[in-house]
């Protein structure tokens, strides 16, 4: 079941009960008398039952604050719960936040395609109905330091990565730094965006962090070897994609004939797809973008290579 687990230093994570796409984990950074929380949730219902599960630590240290980490869904629909406080958000998380909102995640589940079959499979589970997008009301670039209630929270910007704006939240002083998506713990990461240069860069800066506790945005709490194995994947999954683009193989093609070895295992493994074409899009920037229902397409190809 979904969980509030302490930290230390202030710090708690809510998990949810399940795994999967859109299953996402948020913070809570307690001061003195006042709260920060680190992102919310995919709909309304989740992040009514965290703000529930939270309350016994809110009721001294009311929430004052919200970071959302990025741009997806599942780290921001649940801000309009939160309206009354400060959502704080890099320029880059904003703008995508602009671009996809409940409405647009409808529209991809809608199609009797294989991208809207499988859009319906990995979503459906969430209602988006209801959703009255609440955009942070302060945004930042690069890095800025937070008090909250006498805790020092760091946020960095390190992102275009995994989306236009990826945000870190470190607690020095609780040796604890919640990631956002730059990790998934026991899944396959997503780049949307991109570069993956960016990517492990971003992170090569947490490997530099004093920080021992590390929150992923999905999966569970865990340690600088998560870091390791995502900037690990990802070097692979560029070192194969850009093999086969010398060989001028489509990418799609890439996709399906890259085999992941070691990486096999992790989670949501079809998104391969999205980080074969993001690779792509580096070595040909004329290269054009797909939208998400193509990229949702493609990958439903790698989970049923013969749909239909």
């Amino acid at each position: 079941m979904a969980s509030v687990t302490p930290l230390g230093g202030g710090c708690h994570v809510w998990r949810p009960a399940e795994a999967g796409w859109g299953m996402s984990n948020a913070g809570l950074v307690t001061g003195r008398g006042e709260s920060l929380l680190v992102d919310t949730l995919f709909d309304l219902r989740l992040t009514r039952r965290m703000l529930d599960a939270l309350a016994p630590l809110t009721a001294s240290a009311p929430v004052t604050a919200v970071v959302n980490t990025h741009g997806n869904g599942d780290h921001w629909f649940g801000n309009q719960l939160l309206a009354h406080t400060e959502i704080i958000a890099s320029r880059g998380s904003l703008a995508d936040m602009r671009q996809v909102g409940p409405r647009e995640m409808g529209l991809l589940m809608a199609p009797d395609t294989p991208s809207g079959r499988f859009a319906r499979t990995i979503f459906g589970g969430f209602d988006f109905d209801g959703i009255e997008p609440a955009y942070p009301n302060r945004t930042f670039d690069g890095e800025t330091v937070l008090d909250i209630g006498g805790t020092e929270v760091r946020l960095i910007d390190v992102g275009p990565a995994h989306t236009a704006g990826d945000t870190l939240v470190h607690v020095p002083h609780a040796r604890t730094v919640y990631t956002g998506d730059i990790v998934f713990a026991g899944s396959a990461p997503v780049v949307w965006q991109g570069p993956i240069a960016n990517w492990t860069a971003a992170c090569d800066l947490l490997l530099g962090l004093d920080a021992d506790t590390v929150v992923p945005g999905h999966g569970p709490v865990t340690t600088k070897a998560a870091v390791r194995e995502i900037r690990d994947y990802l070097e692979y999954v560029h070192e194969q994609a850009a093999a086969r683009f010398a060989a001028g193989m489509p990418a799609q093609d890439a996709a399906l004939d890259i085999r992941l070895g070691r990486f096999a295992s992790l989670g949501e493994s079809e998104r391969l797809a999205v980080n074969v074409h993001t690779v792509y899009r580096e070595l040909d920037p004329a290269l054009p973008a797909l939208d998400g229902p193509e990229l949702f397409g493609r990958m439903a190809s790698l989970v049923c290579p013969h749909p239909g």
